[in-house]
């Protein structure tokens, strides 16, 4: 069965190439030209996944984005930006964005992400029910998706639970950034980007809201490992 894709940008050009590129691949591609137009054919096009982008008249990616997860879609969201910086970068994780790719890009890096955003939406989806993962005082319920540390709730993106859902399959075990770029994102980024020390601070800060003692601690030069020491 064919994936389909729904592109929302206002730049015409890139969004003709994305159509040409994605559809030579096989996926069914769906084009919006502004936030608004996007959130509406979500609605009738029930895609896949979504290549959102940041800057666009009406409504930008950053609340397409919200509004998308507050309705409760778990569509894996790719999201396209000219601002390489970490803020921007930070601000489109967390209003639940997969991944990001900062403009210009190859397309075959946005072909390489698009197929492990789906392999990971269809691994999730084949999940065993009525299990938990449970270290310390934080437990993962693996049903519902809901994370809870010391009776308090985290509000996790999707890409944060996957983070922290393969910390907690591996406890005390020291995994090696090769590794969790592997298992979380299914390809290897360039030696520049920083997305995974994006993403375990953004953790961090979550799992430790609430006064908790860090898990999640960092072996110089060798990779993490969630264990209970501070």
């Amino acid at each position: 069965m064919r994936s389909g894709i729904l592109v929302i940008d206002d730049d015409e050009k890139i969004t003709s190439m994305l159509r040409r590129g994605l559809a030579f691949e096989g996926y069914d591609v769906y084009t919006a030209n502004d936030g608004m137009e996007g959130l509406s054919m979500m609605m009738t096009a029930d895609p896949d996944l979504i290549i959102l982008d940041v800057m666009m008249p009406k409504l930008d990616g950053f609340e397409v984005c919200r509004r998308l997860r507050e309705g409760g879609s778990t569509v894996p969201v790719l999201m396209l930006t000219a601002k390489d910086e970490v803020e921007n970068r930070v601000k489109g994780l967390d209003t639940g964005a997969d991944d990001y790719l900062v403009k210009p890009f190859a397309l075959e890096e946005l072909l390489a992400r698009v197929r492990a955003l789906l392999r990971r939406k269809e691994s999730s989806g084949g999940e065993a029910g009525n299990h938990r993962l449970i270290f310390e005082d934080v437990i993962m319920d693996l049903d519902s998706r809901e994370v809870l540390r010391a009776g308090q709730r985290l509000e996790l993106t999707a890409k944060e639970f996957e983070l922290l859902h393969l910390f907690m399959q591996n406890p005390k075990r020291l995994l090696t950034r090769d590794l969790i770029m592997d298992k979380i994102w299914g390809y290897d980024y360039s030696g520049e980007s920083n997305v995974l020390e994006v993403y375990i601070a953004m953790l961090r800060q979550k799992t430790e809201e609430h006064g908790g003692k860090r898990l999640i601690q960092t072996i110089r030069g060798a990779g993490y490992i969630l264990r209970g020491d501070s």
